[in-house]
């Protein structure tokens, strides 16, 4: 029996123990309802939350989807037309979902990383306990952070609200992973298994699935597209379930229900990106009528207010009439604490698994601005994610880019490089594949969410100007968020934040005033100088000579990104040992950010083929992913898979692993 199989049963049983638990758990009015006549105080809340879906669902007007239990959800409820992840992926939106804060303003930003709590700063379901609220989570944790112990009554597979006291309020998660991107690609006889009890109609037939303009349409593309119809079908059902377990538990009268995706589409350009593919995400609220006082709108009602995944500890917190912590960054758009309607909502994106990168985002209810602080790296061309490589629809789009086989959208997204800013009418260009920043009768919007870019970061202070591997030395013991609040000169973000702006311009005339920057005493001012003079490609030759000193400077990270600069040079005699004596750096960071230009390089690397086979063996599962994909140059040899999304290899399905964390 393969391990795939074994994976597919494991889950199977998962989603039986989950609905099986809850019908035969003691009838909730046996053993919580309140008193006849009594009337509880708080609502109950409860998310019903799944993975990787745009709101292709009925109810959000998609004519392909076969959704009757959410669209009969959003009947009875208020659909929210512009809810928003800050990222599209899990854990650092989960980040942000748990704590009320911007991932990067705390140093949890990238991909199934370990940040730190700032001093004082509880998860959020620990200040409804404290209210008396029994807290339940089942069972995804994922943030990107420590969970401290007490933050959840119960957080496993048979964590259920009806393990509570007689009358007591409860807050519960429940999550379904059916829809998540690894189902997409099931092998075929598990999909089957998984659809085999579908009723005649509600199979999608690939050649109706309708294919955004930025994919190119081959079979395989389609088939990706039906089977994701297919699975939110899948997990539409077990909405339902849950959705009656609740009814018949008598519940439904005292609990406000929401129900929202993690991200968006788990399918390439649309998750671990900042479109509207990757972070729009369906979100719908029923009230019951005892709490109709705080619904936006009547049953089966919309609205377009603007609301961010930061949001949402603060809304809980204000439906539970509780005060809301003042470090939270988000604003609560229900309840007696409501604040005034947000008119931008912001992303991010750092490393991404085993990838480095650096995107922000602003948008208003129209417009999108994304900021790319590193241009010179491309969307996918040496950027290989070997988990998004699994899918698919990204084989043949890369097979079609490397046979010059695309044209338009599609091609684009392909291209070596990416520009430096870009700007979308989302209500003209729902797909986001018309880029008006250059267009002079936008210029006006673009310096208006640029400015908003710019003070965002600085509110928040964003710690995403500092390498991964600068991140987690500059402060010692101390979290970040405390040690840059307590001394803003440990990280002086307005002058690192001016070195990446003239670092991104891209203007050749720049490169004296960068390479005067490589003597800067801040290390992260040095890296951006090191970066913008190999944004600047063979301009920078001039300077060439600083980049050979610089690859002796004090912080590892500007030597390999000077290491970098002289690579794009061609000046590999320079360049390649500062890379291979990096990948034998004690900070794990280091050794990634070397690696990753020792890919970029191909057969021009062969010089550090050693060190490229040592780094198979590296302690860090994300240096591993790089090495293998970088031999590949020498020997020509398929990297293994991974076998989870962003994280180490895992041999458990999401849900089986300790603490319930899904992988």
């Amino acid at each position: 029996m393969t391990t795939r199989t074994l994976r597919f049963r494991s889950f199977v049983r998962f989603c039986s123990c989950l609905l099986a638990g809850l019908l035969a758990s003691e009838p909730a009015d046996a053993r919580s309802r309140p008193a006849d006549g009594e009337s509880p105080d708080r609502p109950n809340i409860l998310w019903i939350t799944c993975e990787d879906i745009s709101p292709n669902v009925g109810a959000f007007g998609d004519p392909y989807a076969v959704t009757p239990n959410i669209d009969r959800l959003a009947s009875q409820g208020v659909r929210y037309r512009n809810a928003f992840a800050p990222i599209g992926v899990c854990a650092p939106a989960r980040s942000t979902i748990i704590t009320g804060m911007f991932p990067p303003s705390i140093g949890s930003q990238h991909m199934r990383c370990q940040g730190t709590l700032p001093e004082g700063v509880l998860l959020f379901p620990s200040y409804l306990r404290d209210a008396g609220y029994y807290c339940t989570n089942n069972v995804k944790t994922d943030y990107n952070l420590p969970t401290p112990e007490g933050t959840w009554d119960e957080s496993s597979t048979t964590a259920s609200y009806r393990n509570r006291a007689e009358g007591q309020p409860f807050f519960a998660v429940f999550n379904f992973t059916s829809s998540h991107e690894s189902q997409i690609r099931l092998p075929e006889d598990q999909y089957r298994d998984r659809v085999a009890g579908f009723a005649p109609g509600e199979r999608h037939d690939p050649a109706d699935a309708p294919v955004p303009p930025y994919h190119p349409d081959t079979p395989a593309v389609r088939r990706d597209w039906a089977r994701y119809a297919d699975m939110i079908t899948f997990m539409d059902k077990q909405v339902g379930a849950l959705l009656d377990q609740l009814e018949a538990d008598g519940l439904a009268d005292d609990t406000i229900v929401f129900f929202y995706s993690d991200h968006g589409a788990g399918m390439p350009r649309g998750k671990r990106w900042l479109y509207d593919s990757s972070t729009k995400v369906p979100f719908i609220v029923r009230f019951p009528e005892k709490y109709s006082r705080f619904a936006p709108g009547p049953p089966g009602s919309e609205t377009d207010r603007l609301i961010s995944f930061v949001d949402l500890a603060p809304t809980v917190l204000s439906l539970a009439g509780l005060e809301i912590p003042a470090h939270m960054q988000g604003s609560a758009f229900l309840g007696d604490r409501a604040g005034e309607p947000r008119r931008y909502v912001h992303g991010f994106r750092d490393r991404m698994d085993e990838r480095y990168d650096l995107i922000r985002m602003v948008r208003d209810e129209r417009y999108k601005y994304i900021r790319n602080y590193l241009p010179q790296l491309p969307y996918f061309h040496h950027q290989h994610i070997s988990y998004m490589y699994e899918m698919p629809t990204m084989q043949d789009w890369q097979r079609m880019a490397d046979a010059g086989a695309l044209t338009g959208p599609p091609a684009a997204f392909m291209a070596l490089e990416k520009p430096a800013e870009e700007l979308y009418d989302t209500e003209a260009d729902p797909f986001e594949v018309n880029n008006l920043a250059g267009s002079p009768e936008h210029r006006a919007i673009l310096e208006r969410l640029r400015a908003e870019h710019r003070r965002w970061q600085l509110e928040i202070v964003d710690l995403g100007l500092l390498t991964e591997a600068d991140l987690r030395t500059r402060f010692g013991d101390r979290p970040p968020y405390d040690a840059v609040r307590e001394d803003p000169t440990i990280y002086p973000i307005a002058r690192i934040a001016a070195a990446a702006d003239l670092a991104g311009r891209g203007d050749p005339s720049d490169v004296d005033d960068l390479a005067a920057l490589l003597d800067d005493p801040d290390p992260a001012v040095r890296w951006w100088a090191a970066t913008g003079l190999a944004i600047r490609g063979d301009s920078a030759l001039p300077v060439s000579s600083r980049l050979v000193t610089a690859t002796n400077d004090p912080a590892p990270w500007v030597r390999v990104a000077a290491a970098d600069a002289l690579a794009r040079l061609g000046r590999d005699d320079s360049a390649l040992p500062p890379l291979i004596n990096a990948l034998a750096s004690d900070n794990d960071w280091v050794r990634l950010l070397a690696i990753n230009v020792l890919d970029r390089l191909d057969e021009r690397a062969s010089p550090a083929e050693a060190a490229l086979r040592t780094a198979l063996k590296d302690p860090n599962d994300y240096v591993v992913r790089v090495a293998e994909h970088a031999v590949e140059a020498f020997e020509g040899d398929d990297a293994p898979a991974a076998d989870a999304e962003g994280g180490p290899p895992s041999r458990e399905w999401p849900g089986e692993s300790p603490g319930g964390e899904s992988r």
